[in-house]
Formats: C-alpha cells, structure tokens, sequence
C-alpha cells in the first residue's frame, strides 16, 4: 500500500479531486482516480469526498494506492528455436514481433509463456513470477539470441557477467544514411526521454552510462549495414545511440523520425551473437543465429538498387 499527500495550491481551488489527483501523479488515469475515491481510498484534510468534490486553496488530499496485483504467466505451447541448452540454461533465437515477458496487454504469447511450457518449473525466480529465467530481453521487434537461467545459481552468475561487461553481445543491423567512418563507439548517457515517458534518450538526467561500438559491413549510400557490439545494456540502447548520431536502426517507428521506414514493419536489428562464461563449467559459450528472412530479404532489395 502507497500513501502519497498532495497539498492544493491557489490554481486547483475549483478543481475536482479526481482531476487534481490524475493532474499530481502521472501513474494515475483520471479514471483510476475516480476509482478510488469510490473505495474511499481518498481523503481531503482526513475527511472522505464525495466523487464530485472540488477542493480549495490549502486542502490536502491523501490517497492510499493498493498494490497492484500482478497475474501468473501461464504455461503455452509456443514453438521455440532452441540454439543451446542444459540443466542450467538455454539460449533461445527470438523471433521478431514476440515480446519477452508479460506485461500490460501482453500476458499471453510471450516467450515466457512459451518457456514455461517448455522448462515446466525449471526457470530462475530471481526476476518473480512474470520474468522466470529472463536474465537480459531484447525488444518485441528485435529477432536474435536471449539466454535465459533455469536456476537461480546460472541466473546469479550470469547477471554478475552482465554487470561487469564481460558477456559479449553482437548484433547486426541496417541504419539510415552512409556512416562517415567504417568503425565508431558512441559513448552516450542514456534515460527515460523527458517529455515522452515511453522513449528513451541521450540525456544527463537521471542518466546511466552507455556505450556502443559499430563496425560498417556493406555500405548502400542511403543505407549502411553494420555490426554493433554492446559494452553496456541500456533500455533499446542500440536505436537510441545510432538515432542519436543522426543513423536510426531502418524500420524503427519509435527512434526513426522523417526516415521511418514503414514497409518494414519494425527495426531491421537482429541480436546474431553472444558470448559469456557457462555458470557452473566455466567454458566459454560462442552462439550465433543466421539473419531472419525479413532482413535478408532486406539486404537483397538495397543490394540491386
């Protein structure tokens, strides 16, 4: 249970609470406010409103917000491209368009649905009962290789590599416009874009450091295809930073701007290689996954024009 108190300034005197408090606290919908007042969740200097009340200048309003209670991810017999797997892990090829774990109107046909059908109840808890096993995700419309823990010893040891960047993440993709260099690392602080609370972007604010290295494989003149290899892990680092040096990832909706490229039907990013230390036998696991269809195909169409 959240307990948060407002105090009403002179510009919500007239001001229905229900608006003033969907107004104060960005995880409240008006709608959501509403609500509570009705469960009498809501007070005005201790006193409960009614669901119309307005407040004046002065007024505090508290409101104890519930916790929300979260769904199980059920199990689904979704098929899987398995690249490696053993009693402590498996590396999963993700196809483009599946999202990784449940969320918000995606608790059904997401990877963790299909990895419970496949592990049963072999998967880390580390990450509770909506993200079991999932040690690191790629977006819903990046295709590529996902490791995920089936104890919670591979998930430990595996997120300890993560946080020191000695697990070795390559990916390939076709940017917009003709890198000037053949290779480039931009090293950018990355968080949650100011104005638009769903993006991402290069900022100083409440920012983490990323770091991204890029490697030019075939260029097109308005297209580059490139390989980009993370130091760091950052939410859609990637389309971030190559959007950031004026090169976004073909096909992103999100970070594309004018060069959007619909037809697409998402970024052209594809996760191909992963390296890291095997928790419990020490050896070094080299995976790749070919390129998808959809970016091949890509490939083809820029390399006749």
């Amino acid at each position: 249970m959240k307990i948060k108190t407002f105090t009403a300034d002179e510009t919500a005197a007239g001001v229905r609470v229900d608006r003033f408090l969907a107004e104060q606290d960005e995880t409240l919908t008006r709608s959501a406010a509403v609500r509570l007042i009705e469960e009498e969740r809501v007070s005005i200097n201790g006193k409960i409103p009614s669901k119309n009340a307005k407040l004046k200048a002065g007024d505090t309003v508290t409101v104890h917000i519930p916790e929300p209670v979260l769904p199980e991810a059920r199990p689904e017999n979704i098929p899987l491209e398995i690249v490696y797997e053993d009693s402590d892990l498996l590396v999963v090829n993700k196809p483009r368009g599946m999202v990784v774990h449940p969320a918000a109107g995606n608790y059904d046909g997401t990877l963790v649905n299909a990895l419970l059908y496949h592990c049963g109840d072999s998967l880390s808890g580390i990450n509770g009962v909506l993200r079991p096993g999932i040690v690191h995700r790629i977006d819903k419309d990046t295709s590529g290789l996902l490791i995920v823990a089936k104890n919670d010893f591979a998930h430990q040891h595996l997120a300890e590599q993560i946080k020191v960047h000695s697990f070795t993440r390559k990916y390939q993709a076709v940017v917009c416009g003709n890198l000037k260099d053949d290779t480039g690392t931009v090293n950018a602080p990355i968080g949650r874009h100011p104005t638009e609370r769903k993006k991402m972007a290069v900022t100083n604010k409440n920012a983490r450091e990323a770091v991204t290295h890029y490697r030019v494989l075939e260029r097109f003149g308005q297209y580059t295809h490139v390989e980009l290899t993370l130091e760091t892990g950052r939410t859609h680092q990637i389309r971030v930073h190559m959007a950031h040096i004026g090169h976004p990832v073909a096909g992103d909706p999100v970070y594309g701007g004018k060069k959007y490229l619909a037809s697409l039907n998402g970024q052209c990013l594809h996760a191909y290689y992963i390296s890291f230390v095997h928790p419990r036998t020490n050896e070094v696991l080299t995976l790749s996954a070919p390129l998808p269809a959809y970016f091949t195909s890509f490939l083809s169409t820029l390399r006749q024009n």
